[in-house]
This record gives C-alpha cells, sequence and structure tokens, in this order.
C-alpha cells in the first residue's frame, strides 16, 4: 500500500508486498535487462509505486555542472534547443542522464506518496532534495519544461520522479531560499569528503595539510574550501579569471587565491607553487586531472569531484609523471553531508556570498 493523501498505489494495490521489487531499483530497468538503473538505457517511470517505493512531485531540477556545460556549448547557448535537448533525453531515458558527459544532477519537490514499507522515513507532504542522482531516477516531465528558458543549471519541471529504498532524500530546511538549498544540496558531498581526507590528511603530516582547490569560487570549490579551512588546513584557491578571484578573495574563504588555467598542467603547478598536501577539483571542463596531479605532494591526495574528470587521463597521468599520489573519486555520498554542507551555508558567509551571486546570475 501507498500513503499518498487517500490515493492507494496501483501496483501496491494489485500485487502488493512482492518479491520482484529490488531495494536499489532493479525493476524500474527497462534496457538493457540486468543492469542497476544508473548504467539502464531507458527506465520505467509509471507513477503507480512499490512497497518500498516514494514518488515525488517535481518542482526543480538541478543539472549538473558539466552536464548543462556540455549543452550550452553544443547548442552555442541556444535556451530552446537545450531545453529541447533536456526534454528529449528524460522523455527517451526516463530519466535526465546526458549521454556525452554522463551525469545528470538532482531535484526538489514534494513527497506525493510513500510506500508502506519504505525505510526512507518520509511524509507526504514534505518538500525533499533527493541526494541521488537524476541518471538513477526515473523521471517523467508533464510541462515540456516550458517554465525553463534553458539559459541555466536550475530547472522548473512538473512531473515526477521514483525514489527507492536505497535512495537518499533530504527535506528541505524551512528558514533557507529553496533554489539556494537546492544548489547546496547539489553537491554536499564535495565538503564533506573534503574534510574527512583533510583530517585524516593531518594525522598523517603532524600538521596542518596545504589544500589546493580547483574551481575554489564555484559550488563544490567554495564548500570545499570552507570544509578544509574548517579542519584547520591552509587553503588556496584556483580560479580562472581575475573576477572569479575578486570574488573570492571577497569571501574570505582561502588563505591564497591564485589564477590558472586548471587544464594547463605547467601553468597550474607553478601558480600553486609548493605541492599541495590535498587537492580538489571542483572544475566543470575536461582536461584538468595532469594538472592536479603535478600540483599535488608526494604523498599527496587527489579529490575528482567533477563529473568532466576522464579517470583513465588521471590514472595513465599519474603513471606517465611517476607520482606517488592517491586518488579519490567523490561519489556524492558521505554520512551526514546534507547536515554540513547547510552548516556551512549558514555559518560561513563567505560561502553564502559566493552560492547567492552565482544563483543571482
Amino acid at each position: 500500500m501507498a500513503r499518498s493523501g487517500g490515493r492507494m498505489s496501483g501496483v501496491a494495490e494489485r500485487t502488493g508486498v512482492t518479491a520482484t521489487e529490488s531495494p536499489v531499483g532493479l525493476h524500474r530497468v527497462l534496457a538493457p535487462a540486468g543492469v542497476l538503473p544508473q548504467a539502464a538505457q531507458r527506465l520505467d517511470t509509471n507513477p503507480d509505486i512499490r512497497p518500498g517505493e516514494v514518488r515525488i512531485s517535481l518542482e526543480r531540477l538541478n543539472l549538473d555542472a558539466a552536464s548543462y556545460r556540455q549543452l550550452s556549448g553544443k547548442h552555442h547557448g541556444d535556451g530552446d534547443a537545450i531545453r529541447a535537448e533536456v526534454l528529449d533525453i528524460i522523455t527517451s531515458r526516463g530519466k535526465m542522464h546526458n549521454p556525452v558527459t554522463g551525469s545528470g544532477g538532482m531535484l526538489i519537490g514534494t513527497v506525493d506518496a510513500v510506500g508502506d514499507q519504505s525505510p526512507l522515513g518520509l511524509q507526504v507532504g514534505q518538500r525533499v532534495a533527493t541526494l541521488v542522482s537524476l541518471t538513477l531516477t526515473p523521471l517523467a516531465i508533464t510541462d515540456a519544461l516550458a517554465g525553463w528558458d534553458g539559459r541555466g543549471e536550475q530547472v522548473p519541471a512538473a512531473g515526477h520522479a521514483i525514489l527507492f529504498a536505497r535512495s537518499i532524500a533530504a527535506v528541505l530546511p524551512d528558514d533557507e531560499d529553496p533554489e539556494l538549498s537546492l544548489a547546496v544540496l547539489d553537491v554536499c558531498g564535495a565538503p564533506a569528503l573534503t574534510a574527512r581526507v583533510v583530517e585524516a590528511a593531518a594525522a598523517r603530516l603532524g600538521a596542518a595539510p596545504r589544500v589546493a582547490v580547483l574551481g575554489g569560487a564555484g559550488k563544490s570549490g567554495s564548500l570545499s574550501l570552507a570544509a578544509a579551512r574548517r579542519a584547520g588546513a591552509g587553503t588556496v584557491g584556483v580560479v580562472p579569471t581575475e573576477a572569479e578571484a575578486d570574488r573570492l578573495r571577497a569571501a574570505g574563504l582561502a588563505d591564497q587565491v591564485v589564477i590558472a588555467d586548471a587544464t594547463d598542467p605547467v601553468a597550474l603547478s607553478a601558480a600553486v607553487g609548493r605541492g599541495a598536501d590535498v587537492t580538489v577539483v571542483c572544475v566543470d571542463v575536461p582536461g584538468c586531472e595532469h594538472g592536479a596531479i603535478l600540483a599535488t605532494a608526494e604523498g599527496g591526495t587527489v579529490i575528482f569531484f567533477s563529473m568532466a574528470t576522464s579517470f583513465a587521463a588521471a590514472a595513465l597521468g599519474a603513471e606517465g609523471l611517476a607520482a606517488d599520489v592517491t586518488m579519490l573519486v567523490g561519489n556524492g555520498y558521505v554520512p551526514g553531508h546534507a547536515e554540513r554542507a547547510l552548516e556551512l551555508l549558514r555559518t560561513e558567509p563567505g560561502v553564502r556570498e559566493l552560492f547567492g551571486a552565482r544563483l543571482a546570475g
């Protein structure tokens, strides 16, 4: 059964609790058979939920930065063309899964129905942000994205999404602008993992580590800088332009701000100077792998948060440079990551300032 404001789930009503329901959503995979939802070419978006599922009434999508940049570049900033392609991806695949970047984003909406065996603890009527990728979330659009001009990462949308028993969602705080909360929660894995790695580096070194964040004025970059400083690190924010450098200096999140092209390994390494003990890549363009490795001290750690990362380039680059560095994939989930990110938003004025400027466009 599903709790849905008086409406029963058709699937649950017909079949009850069934062994065919998978907590990771295998029952929603239409093609190819046997793969997880993220790897699927198409998902089932039927609004009738199983006992372990939750249905969300959509309010807004937040496209992954690398995905939006690719789409915008492909269509030369033509908002109508961008909107049409995003709608086509969602309609044809039953999810937002950019075939070029492999990334999607996340969403906010209102809980519309809850299966009676859902372990997520959500209730009908709650406004939530999903903390799992749109690349594995069944998604149906009913308004043709008519309220979106195609010129930004946040997409007003009507329709529904389905969460599985192993999905993650956070109830939106009542005291924050939902758009701001969405932007923060979209990248909430970055500060949590950065803090964990910085704390481990400090224990290994017996001293405060030096942390370089590529893309330090962006969403994940500013949160990572704040988390690194909170964990006791010395921080270097790397940005591509003087305008971004001015914004980052004004935010006060970095001990040092440098301007460098993250895709130029030699220039980036020279700008960072003494190798960083931890390098965090938050740049939404490809080709930053070698520079990040070269800018990292021997025995240090590189965290790749950008979905534009080529992990083959990273692995082969480290080998070719004979670089003894640990390379981590930021998988987007660390226990308590949503709460940590929102706490940084509330307590670090510089983070709020940078996010606000980005949303203002």
